[in-house]
């Protein structure tokens, strides 16, 4: 238990934080599946448009902190790249 005032607040917006960021991550982990089943069943519609949700997703969990920026670039690359993969065969 916190012995300060200033450290109980900090150990209540530590544990908001938290919550906050594992509902963000579980987010951006969900639209990043969608694409990649997309992209495993070749289906092109649904995968450019999963992207995009995706790409808005992992952008605003590094805007806010949860990802860091080279994480949520990273990650965007990678899906769009394979997107794109399975756009040029079709």
């Amino acid at each position: 238990m916190a012995n300060h005032k200033s450290a109980a607040k900090r150990a209540r917006q530590s544990t908001e934080r938290n919550e906050l960021n594992r509902a963000r991550r579980s987010k951006v982990r969900s639209l990043t599946k969608v694409v990649d089943k997309a992209v495993a069943s070749k289906d092109v519609a649904t995968a450019t448009t999963a992207l995009r949700s995706a790409v808005s997703g992992l952008a605003r969990a590094a805007g806010k902190g949860t990802l860091h920026k080279k994480t949520a670039a990273r990650k965007t690359s990678r899906l769009a790249k394979a997107v794109k993969k399975i756009a040029l065969k079709a």
